[in-house]
């Protein structure tokens, strides 16, 4: 059973009028899964049909015969009758402290303190806006609407109260006489209420919302923002006018990111609204890179040494920004803490709960507040509401005691109205009489240059006026000269006016498109404000910038930096970090045990830059690139190569040069002296042939210096190859000779050297050397060496070495095999004829030098294979340099001795002695 609604006063024994509300209320809530919520309604709220001190029968019969009315008709309200009464929760004071209860005494009334002008200005742009559209030919024809407001007072408690008694309608003496003694079967009084515009904060609202959710009794918002709204399961009749939270904290989460301010404090209560809201921009800020540097809970009641305790976390925090969930009056303590003590050069960031509010732009919070940046909805100004705020009159008639409280709270006094005054104001002495101008006082209530929260709840009217409009099929086409143009003998129920609520779809006088979209929500827009201090020493809310939650993503927030002040009227923007960004060049190390934003800055390494400020990594150079010396940049790698003005390349061209030089001289000295014994013996002509191929040995490892090309490289290991073979043939021809010159002093041995004379030495000569040409050739005709970026050593030294690749390593070992070979043969022969008889024996010089050369180049291998870079190609060379150096003296020192400076042994008597 529904309750329903006619546009005429139905009679009570009208069956659509509900006499036992409880009853209704928990066989719907039942089926909901909201039971548990209305049972502590009736434990916290519980009334009775009788009045204070009446008697127990009375009592009874109330309840035999009549209902009991949910509520409290004790509240103050401002009503006024019509066809369809809308009903009205607004945060008059902000302020709530907790009754205290008794199980022997009636139960006391939340009390409420601390009036709020803005509030009142909510609630007299509701009654203005009922006026405009009564007023209104075209909107609601015939039909006039009318209000029943209570005071929220910003609490869950006084809320609920509130809404009941909205929603049960007012309950007096005469009603309950009539209900007991004539048992009537309607007990409702007053017209509920199909609609409630309210509330203002999160909690309170989730509350009423929750309450009205089964009998979908519609609740349009005009401030309750919590995401937690948005869940249709649990409020199921809850709208707003209001963007969810949800996009707010996305725009703040963008703001604060714009700005790199990634050290931020949090400062809340324990309601819903900021609950949710932190909850969600932490995450989001997390996720964007940013920390928490500290989260301060405001509590319902707080105590000066909570409050001293916050204050001091705020002070010795690191952080400049603070980012503030919470409305006006939960803030004002705590504030008023901080400017106490001269708290200042923080950087505030006030959600929309209270950018705008007034009560927080006193002198005492201007060092505290200027500079204030935070999400507000969009202001208008709307034609007559200014004037209509400013006929305001005090009164003694009913129904008023709102307005005589604002009176009173306004002006400082007291109404003269008899000691029956409404005034909640202890302590004042001044009176006034209600004829004051309001023209001369300066508050927010007559502030409408541009209404925000005003303009919200004159939108949530107009959609109720609209849903009706459709609900009640009205015609506003015609212009007869009839009055009522709707169906006002039409009874309707929540159920159908929040099914057309939901669907309503207008364009208002300001151009905005009003409409609500699956979860009962408006488009999300904001206005970006801040608080800047004028010449007249007021604070004036500068708009100085926009957010659209349904734009892209990159078109979002829209903001001009140079219209903002900053805290302390700077006009540079605060820095809120943990850590300064680390410059280009380094790399963030995050601290142990502290948050992500909290970190060191290490430069980056060898190979790597950063050209960024505040990188979190470094990022490696490409292959052939090395780091600057600032590491901000990749420059191409210097080529190290072994160059002729290196120092070592220097001191290798110098040795081959003297090993060449060194290799004439003795040609020349045996050229000079070629007749002579000492050359003469054992083929000269070999050993002017062997002087060349030692002199092609020294000049061979210049091609291993300078920079590397595709014909030094092809042509360096050949020639190295050709010219020790040439040398090493040399040698084992001359150490045969030998062997054979002295096998011929033995009779019918004479034969041999006959046999093997100039031609077959010549002979043996090319044959040792030709397997190495063919070697060489075929390997340089099929797998030639080939200039080569080497950038295996870049990341130790950023160096790219240029050298000669062997496309087939094999080859060079088998060049060097070979060589070992024939030196390892000659060092055979040599060796077993060290001990012929002669004074002059070269079989031991060339046993020496053989010896020498084996030791360089078995030294060489493991050098070769370990060296890096350019030491690979001096490696070489030295090894070439010291075994050309080890054959030259060893074979032909011992002879220019003689020959230069012992002439007298130069003598073949000499030589052949034994």
């Amino acid at each position: 059973m529904e309750q329903q609604w006619t546009l005429r006063r139905a009679p009570p024994q009208t069956p659509s009028r509900i006499c036992i509300f409880w009853v209704l209320t928990l066989r719907q809530a039942a089926n909901r899964t909201h039971l548990w919520v209305l049972l502590s309604l009736l434990v916290l709220y519980p009334t009775s049909l009788a009045t204070a001190g009446g008697s127990a029968s009375r009592v009874g019969a109330g309840l035999g015969l009549g209902c009991v009315s949910l509520g409290d008709s004790e509240l103050p309200e401002l009503q006024s009758e019509g066809d369809v009464v809308i009903g009205g929760l607004f945060p008059l004071h902000y302020l709530a402290l907790e009754p205290e209860h008794s199980y022997r005494t009636k139960p006391q009334h939340t009390q409420c303190n601390g009036f709020d002008h803005r509030a009142f200005r909510w609630m007299m742009t509701m009654v203005f806006t009922v006026d405009e559209i009564n007023r209104n030919s075209t909107l609601l024809p015939g039909v006039r609407l009318g209000y029943r407001i209570l005071d929220s007072c910003d609490h869950v408690h006084t809320s609920l109260r509130g809404a009941l008694s909205v929603v049960t309608g007012k309950r007096t003496e005469e009603h309950i006489e009539k209900g007991v003694e004539e048992r009537m079967p309607g007990c409702l009084a007053g017209a509920p209420v199909p609609a409630v515009v309210g509330l203002a904060s999160s909690t309170p609202t989730g509350a009423v919302a929750h309450t009205l959710g089964p009998f979908n009794i519609p609740l349009v918002s005009y401030f309750a923002t919590c995401t937690c709204l948005t869940d249709k399961l649990s409020y199921p009749s809850f709208l707003r006018t209001v963007p969810s939270d949800l996009f707010q904290v996305r725009g703040l989460v963008q703001l604060v990111s714009h700005f790199g301010w990634r050290w931020v404090g949090i400062l809340g209560t324990s309601d819903d609204y900021s609950r949710y809201g932190i909850q969600a921009f932490t995450q989001q800020l997390k996720d964007q890179g940013g920390c928490l540097a500290f989260h301060l809970t405001i509590p319902n009641s707080p105590s000066p040494a909570g409050l001293r305790a916050m204050a001091d976390t705020l002070q010795s925090s690191r952080a400049r920004v603070v980012v503030a969930f919470a409305t006006e009056g939960q803030l004002l303590e705590f504030l008023s803490e901080l400017a106490a003590r001269n708290i200042t050069g923080f950087q505030w960031v006030a959600s929309e709960a209270w950018v705008t509010a007034s009560l927080l732009t006193s002198p005492q919070f201007h060092p505290l507040l200027q500079g204030t940046l935070g999400f507000s909805f969009p202001g208008v100004s709307i034609p007559g509401l200014g004037d209509f705020l400013l006929k305001v009159r005090p009164s003694q008639t009913p129904g008023s005691e709102f307005i005589n409280m604002f009176w009173e709270e306004l002006f400082g006094c007291k109404l003269d109205f008899g000691a029956d005054s409404i005034s909640k104001s202890s302590g004042l002495t001044a009176m006034c009489t209600g004829s004051e101008d309001l023209r001369d006082t300066e508050s927010s209530y007559s502030d409408v240059s541009r209404v925000r929260i005003s303009y919200n709840v004159y939108k949530a009217v107009y959609a109720i006026a609209h849903a009706l409009h459709q609900l009640l099929q009205c015609d506003s086409t015609g212009h007869g000269q009839a009055q009522e143009k709707c169906n006002t003998s039409t009874y309707f129920t929540p159920r159908q006016l929040l099914h057309h609520l939901k669907r309503v779809n207008f364009t208002n006088q300001f151009g905005e498109k009003v409409h609500f979209d699956a979860n009962g929500e408006p488009v999300p827009l904001y206005d970006i404000i801040n608080w800047q201090k004028v010449s007249s020493g007021d604070i004036k809310f500068q708009k100085v910038g926009s957010y659209d939650g349904s734009a892209p993503l990159s078109q979002q927030l829209q903001i001009d930096e140079s219209a903002i002040v900053w805290i302390g009227g700077q006009s540079q923007v605060p820095v809120s970090l943990c850590s300064a960004p680390c410059p280009p060049g380094s790399r963030q190390a995050r601290r142990p045990g502290e948050p992500p934003c909290c970190f060191d800055c290490l430069p980056c390494a060898a190979g790597a830059i950063s050209n960024q400020t505040g990188s979190v990594d470094c990022t490696r150079c490409p292959e052939f690139y090395w780091s600057d010396r600032d590491r901000v940049k990749c420059v191409a790698g210097i080529e190290d190569f072994l160059s002729f003005y290196d120092t070592m390349g220097i001191i290798l061209v110098s040795l081959s040069l003297l090993g060449v030089v060194s290799t004439t001289t003795v040609t020349a000295i045996f050229h000079r002296f070629r007749a002579t014994p000492v050359v003469k013996a054992n083929n000269s002509e070999l050993s002017f042939l062997l002087l060349l191929s030692l002199k092609l040995c020294f000049l061979c490892s210049l091609l291993f210096i300078g920079r590397p090309s595709a014909w030094s490289c092809g042509l360096r290991q050949a020639a190295f190859g050709v010219s020790f073979v040439l040398c090493l043939s040399c040698l084992l021809v001359k150490t045969i000779v030998v062997l054979l010159a002295f096998r011929a002093t033995v009779p019918g041995s004479s034969a041999l050297m006959k046999l093997f004379g100039p031609s077959q030495q010549r002979t043996l000569i090319l044959c040792s050397t030709a397997p190495q040409v063919c070697l060489c050739a075929g390997w340089l005709s099929m797998a030639p060496s080939i200039p080569f970026r080497n950038s295996s050593y870049q990341g130790l030294t950023g160096m790219v070495v240029l050298e000669c690749k062997e496309p087939w390593p094999p080859g060079f070992y088998l060049v060097l095999g070979y060589i070992g070979l024939l030196a390892s043969l000659c060092l055979l022969l040599a060796f077993l004829g060290r001990k012929l008889p002669d004074t002059f024996n070269e079989a031991k010089l060339i046993t020496f030098s053989m010896l020498i050369f084996c030791a360089v180049w078995i030294s060489f291998v493991p050098a070769y294979v370990s060296s890096p870079g350019k030491y690979t190609v001096a490696v070489e060379i030295f090894a070439i340099l010291a075994s050309s150096f080890g054959l030259l003296l060893c074979i032909f020192a011992p002879k220019c001795y003689i020959i230069l400076l012992r002439p007298e042994r130069n003598t073949k008597k000499t030589l052949r002695k034994g």
